[in-house]
C-alpha cells in the first residue's frame, strides 16, 4: 500500500490528520478500531478506511494498536498520528516496531522532494526547529489543530481481521472527574496566573468564562503547586498546546513554558499589574490593571 496511513481515535483529530496527510499525497487510508462511527466518520471525508473488528484489541493498550497499525502500514513510507498524550505515546511504540523515525509535537510541515520537513518546538518552546526524518519510514505526530478537518467526501470502508491482542486486561472502568475537559478544543479560554490572590477568586473568573462561552485553564503552578485546578486545565509545555480564538490572560507573567501553549490563539488579551510583564509582547491587547478588578467589572458588563 502507497500513500499515507493516518490513525487517531479521536474524529475531531483523525480529520485534521487526513487534510495533513493529503498534503503529503493524495492516497490517504485511514484506521479505525473497534469503533464503527468513527470508521463512517473517515469514510464521510472521502478516504479509505480500514476498519479493525477484534475484541481482543483495546485501543488503550497503545502497545496493541501500534501492533495493528504495523501490520496494515505495509509499503507506506508515512504514518501520521495525533500529538495528543496517547498519540505520543504510540508514536514512539510504532516507530520502534517498523524502525522508523519519529517527531512528535509537529505543527506545520513542508514538503521538499522525497523529505518532509517538519517545524516543531525545541529548546523548552523558545525557538522553532525544523527538522527531518532520514530513515526510509517516519512516523510523524501532529499537533491538534494544526491543520484543518477534512470536508465531506465520498470514501470506502474495508474490513480487515487481523491476529492481534492486548496483554492489558481491563479491570474496572470509571467515569472521568466531574473536572474533565478539553482545554484545547475551547474557542475562548480565560487562563489564571499565580497573579491571581486566592483560589475564591476562581468563582468570578470562572463566571466570566462562562459569559464569554469559554472555558478556564490556568498556569502549572495554579495547579501542581497551588492544587486550585486540575492538571487537565494546564496551559504551556507540561499541558496542553491550545489555539483559541481568544485568549484572556489574568496575571500571567509570561515564561516560556506557557507561552507556546497560547501564542498561537487568534486574539491575546493581557491582564496584568505589572506593564513589563513578558506576556505583553505577545499580546494583541494589554490592560495593566489589577485583574480582580478587571474581573468583575467585566462580569457586571457581560
Amino acid at each position: 500500500m502507497a500513500g499515507v496511513l493516518i490513525y487517531s481515535d479521536k474524529l475531531n483529530l483523525a480529520l485534521e490528520l487526513i487534510t495533513a496527510g493529503k498534503a503529503i499525497n493524495d492516497e490517504v487510508t485511514a484506521v479505525a478500531i473497534n469503533d464503527e462511527e468513527l470508521a463512517k466518520g473517515l469514510a464521510n471525508a472521502g478516504v479509505k478506511v480500514l476498519s479493525v473488528a477484534n475484541e481482543a484489541v483495546n485501543v488503550a493498550d497503545t502497545a496493541a494498536v501500534a501492533s495493528v497499525i504495523k501490520e496494515l502500514a505495509g509499503g507506506v513510507k508515512t504514518v501520521l498520528l495525533a500529538s495528543n498524550r496517547r498519540g505520543k505515546e504510540l508514536a514512539g511504540r510504532l516507530a520502534q516496531k517498523l524502525g522508523a523515525g519519529c517527531l512528535t509535537d509537529v505543527s506545520s510541515f513542508t514538503v521538499n522532494g522525497d523529505k518532509i520537513e517538519c517545524q516543531r518546538n525545541a529548546l523548552g518552546g523558545a525557538t522553532v526547529a525544523t527538522q527531518v526524518i532520514v530513515s526510509d519510514k517516519g512516523v510523524i505526530a501532529i499537533a491538534p489543530k494544526s491543520f484543518a478537518p477534512a470536508g465531506e467526501g465520498s470514501g470506502s470502508i474495508e474490513l480487515v481481521s487481523l491476529d492481534v491482542s492486548s496483554k492489558v486486561k481491563v479491570l474496572e472502568v470509571k467515569a472521568k472527574s466531574a473536572d474533565a475537559v478539553d482545554i484545547e478544543a475551547a474557542e475562548v479560554l480565560v487562563v489564571a496566573g499565580q497573579g491571581v490572590n486566592s483560589q475564591d477568586d476562581l468563582t468570578d473568573i470562572e463566571a466570566l468564562a462562562k459569559k464569554l462561552g469559554g472555558e478556564v485553564a490556568c498556569t502549572k503552578p495554579v495547579a501542581t503547586d497551588k492544587k486550585w485546578l486540575s492538571e487537565e486545565r494546564v496551559v504551556g509545555l507540561s499541558g496542553k498546546l491550545c489555539k483559541p480564538e481568544l485568549a484572556v490572560l489574568l496575571g500571567v507573567s509570561g515564561q516560556v513554558q506557557f507561552t507556546v501553549g497560547i501564542r498561537d490563539a487568534k486574539t491575546i488579551v493581557s491582564v496584568n499589574t505589572d506593564e513589563n510583564a513578558s506576556m505583553n509582547q505577545l499580546s494583541d491587547y494589554v490592560l495593566t490593571a489589577d485583574l480582580h478588578e478587571v474581573v468583575k467589572d467585566l462580569n457586571s458588563k457581560l
